[in-house]
């Protein structure tokens, strides 16, 4: 099996983890660091907001199961892109918009939708989500890992996380894990 791997960064990447794992043909979901100056920051210097490194999912996939372009979608419809440096509560440069390029194509495809956002008028205002190459992937701590899986009772997971994934279950129901698939003729 060929995977790609996919980079974003949509706010915490605690929801984006939670999002993008219950996809079928995503085959693993690691939260990270990308974007910054500074060489394997940990959690505390990102949030100082003073590395440059947005939290982000490293999201790797089956695109015979999923495409980049549905990553995409799901990526653009689970958060706000048109706040600058900011989802919801959380403020700061590590809660940008943007997605990290693994190539011309992923570019290519990133600048694509979000023209095509933008001409339909999908959102009130400007998207203002970053497209720039991946340059380095620094994994987050273990304790970031899973973290909704083995914190749903925490308040920010019951406040924030779980209402997310309710809209996005809903949303994307025919794509998530355990739903019936098309068979290939």
């Amino acid at each position: 099996m060929q995977t790609q791997v996919a980079t974003f960064g949509s706010g915490c990447f605690w929801c984006s983890e939670a999002v993008f794992s219950e996809l079928q043909g995503v085959l693993k979901v690691e939260p990270g660091y990308s974007g910054g100056d500074v060489p394997s920051p940990t959690y505390e210097d990102v949030c100082s907001d003073t590395t440059g490194h947005a939290e982000v999912a490293q999201v790797t996939f089956d695109p015979a199961a999923i495409s980049y372009r549905e990553l995409l979608e799901v990526l653009f419809s689970t958060h706000d892109p048109t706040t600058l440096n900011r989802q919801g509560a959380d403020v700061g440069t590590q809660y940008r918009s943007v997605v990290f390029y693994g190539d011309g194509s992923q570019k290519d495809e990133a600048e694509k939708i979000i023209r095509e956002l933008t001409d339909e008028k999908v959102f009130r205002n400007p998207i203002v989500t970053e497209v720039a190459p991946l340059k380095e992937f620094y994994p987050a701590e273990d304790y970031h890992r899973d973290y909704y899986k083995r914190n749903t009772m925490q308040p920010y997971c019951q406040a924030v996380i779980a209402p997310k994934l309710a809209k996005f279950r809903a949303q994307w129901k025919t794509k998530l894990k355990g739903a019936p698939t098309a068979k290939v003729a």
